[in-house]
């Protein structure tokens, strides 16, 4: 059984409670019609019942009717979630007039659904961008305890089975922060190998990359690499992470044999953390396209509950399975 076919028995089998703030975005519905046919998880779609119903049937989504329809211009239950925005943020000067308003956002009431215990994890970004998903959740959710920042991986299934775990790694940061510093580096390489974990379910052997190897070349760039791995070793010492490494010291054996012996990472890693966000993206995209890898994500990483974001330009199919990993991530929470 493949990693994916594993993450979508662990969703059937726990049936968690998603929320699709896009609940009348064409491509999103579609995606839910077979989420639902396949029991996937409980939906809670957010939208006007009449617009998306009348939606659902004209396409004969037939599935669509045993979602919930959250409808934020009417439903009962919006004064209590505008109450709890209020007590959320009334500290930074938000009145109650103004949550009022606010919470009717489909992309703030989701986050207050599972703030609230209504809803277990988010999925959204259909229609707009990685900040738009990311903002309601530091507001309302926060991060998970002791991080401070968010970050995003992907999931690469590659045909190269040598690599990895027979060809399964997880990259990051390849969404969210474009220069890290030395301590968010750490705090992403703990996050992503806490993914690989829940997702993957595999232990976690986490590569620092940058253009040198335990010191075959000086510069500030290495220097944050190396101070990034010290301290999420101090962070999580029993993780097994290991840099500054080059990919080819980290993936290839007989490479990281010669460059870093003894290392308990070196030809070995499942988990490449890469320096910055250019390289992450870029990196991830070559892999993609030079090598007909998968590359399922961003997930978010770091939020204290599971939220995640799409590309505008995602496939009905890129919804489903971000579906099935926010279930898994709502599992382990």
């Amino acid at each position: 059984m493949t990693i994916l076919e594993q993450m979508t028995l662990r969703a059937q089998q726990n049936q968690k409670r998603i929320v699709l703030p896009e609940g009348d975005e064409p491509r999103t519905l579609e995606a839910a019609n077979i989420i639902l046919e396949q029991k996937l998880a409980q939906l809670i779609l957010i939208g006007n019942p009449q617009t998306i119903l009348r939606m659902a049937d004209e396409k004969g989504f037939t599935h669509i009717r045993q979602a919930r329809i959250f409808d934020p211009m009417s439903d009962p239950k919006m004064s209590e979630y505008a109450h709890l925005l209020y007590e959320l943020r009334k500290a930074k000067g938000m009145s109650e007039e103004e949550a009022a308003v606010k919470a009717q956002d489909p992309l703030y009431l989701g986050c207050l659904m599972i703030k609230n215990g209504d809803a277990d994890g988010e999925l959204a970004g259909a229609r707009g961008t990685t900040a738009d998903t990311i903002r309601p959740a530091f507001q309302i959710l926060k991060t998970s305890p002791g991080v401070k920042i968010v970050s995003g991986a992907f999931l690469m299934f590659t045909p190269a089975k040598q690599l990895g775990e027979d060809g399964f790694l997880v990259f990051a940061d390849c969404a969210v922060n474009p220069c890290p510093n030395a301590e968010e580096l750490a705090q992403i390489a703990i996050s992503t190998a806490q993914t690989a974990r829940t997702l993957a379910q595999i232990e976690p052997r986490v590569a620092m990359l940058s253009f040198s190897t335990k010191g075959s070349a000086k510069h500030e760039l290495i220097d944050k690499v190396t101070e990034a791995t010290r301290l999420a070793k101090e962070m999580a010492p029993d993780l097994m992470i290991d840099g500054e490494l080059q990919a080819d010291a980290a993936l290839i054996e007989k490479v990281g044999a010669s460059k870093a012996p003894g290392s308990p990472v070196a030809g070995k890693a499942n988990v490449l953390v890469f320096p910055d966000l250019q390289a992450g993206n870029i990196g991830y995209k070559l892999v993609e396209r030079f090598s007909g890898a998968d590359a399922v994500g961003p997930i978010l990483q770091g939020i204290a509950a599971p939220v995640n974001d799409l590309s505008r330009g995602c496939k009905v199919q890129d919804i489903v399975q971000m579906v099935i990993i926010t279930a898994n991530q709502a599992i382990r929470v």
